[in-house]
């Protein structure tokens, strides 16, 4: 795991599990077949229009589509 060394650097509890978040989702990323920094940037574009939790849902790696990333 690309974390596991790194977390020894995290000043925090909040701060590992904020990396260890990060982490796992570049992961599911990948493990879809999506670009983890085209999905990051997707992502932080439509973030702050979410409002429901159908929009949320919306935003995971698997139910973007293509022309969105």
């Amino acid at each position: 795991m690309i974390g596991r060394r790194n977390f020894l650097f995290c000043d925090t509890v909040a701060g590992a599990n904020a990396s260890a978040s990060l982490y796992s989702l570049v992961e599911t990323c990948k493990a879809n077949d999506v670009d983890p920094y085209q999905y990051l940037v997707a992502l932080f574009k439509a973030l702050p229009h979410a409002q429901t939790a159908d929009d949320y849902e919306a935003l995971l790696p698997w139910r973007l589509k293509p022309s969105t990333v």
